[in-house]
């Protein structure tokens, strides 16, 4: 019959958002936001005096959207960790830079890039991240001995969980 809805907009796709929050990593941006038509996002990137605090998510004007809101306890989680840390040797935590699957290793049968005691440079290659079918290398960004691997091949993880401990050469 022709019904259209154009005074509905469409909620923002997830991936798109993701996406975005990748974007804003790679280009060390604190700030972002877009208005398409009536749907508007603002995301906003923790900075490291304020590690504590999720990025913000606005949803868009006019219609109410039901948005997954980030739960608090995953936030509050490394924080006991990292009350352990001071007890072993300094260690620097390497986080996840973006959002998707972590892989140890470059295929299922291959060995994984870092074992616990590994010396790395901080241009060697710790881990793959995938998101949206586009698998990115993560550097650790810093010499040193691996300390703790906290997550495991093909799980999920979020932009900011702590991914490895290194202890700094």
């Amino acid at each position: 019959m022709g019904d259209h809805a154009p005074e509905t907009p469409e909620p923002f796709d997830v991936k798109k958002v993701k996406y975005l929050v990748r974007l804003m990593k790679h280009y060390d941006l604190t700030d972002l936001d877009i208005t398409d038509g009536a749907a508007r996002i603002h995301l906003q990137r923790r900075g490291p005096e304020s590690a504590a605090l999720p990025p913000a998510f606005n949803p868009p004007p006019g219609p109410s959207y039901a948005y997954p809101q980030p739960p608090a306890p995953p936030v509050a989680a490394p924080q006991p960790a990292a009350a352990e840390a001071p007890a072993g040797p300094k260690t620097i935590v390497v986080e996840s830079p973006m959002v998707g699957t972590y892989y140890s290793s470059s295929a299922p049968d291959s060995p994984p890039f870092v074992s616990v005691g590994t010396v790395v440079q901080s241009t060697t290659t710790l881990c793959i991240i995938e998101a949206m079918k586009v698998f990115t290398d993560i550097p650790a960004g810093v010499s040193g001995t691996i300390a703790e691997i906290l997550v495991k091949s093909g799980q999920p993880v979020e932009f900011g969980q702590p991914l490895f401990r290194v202890v700094p050469a």
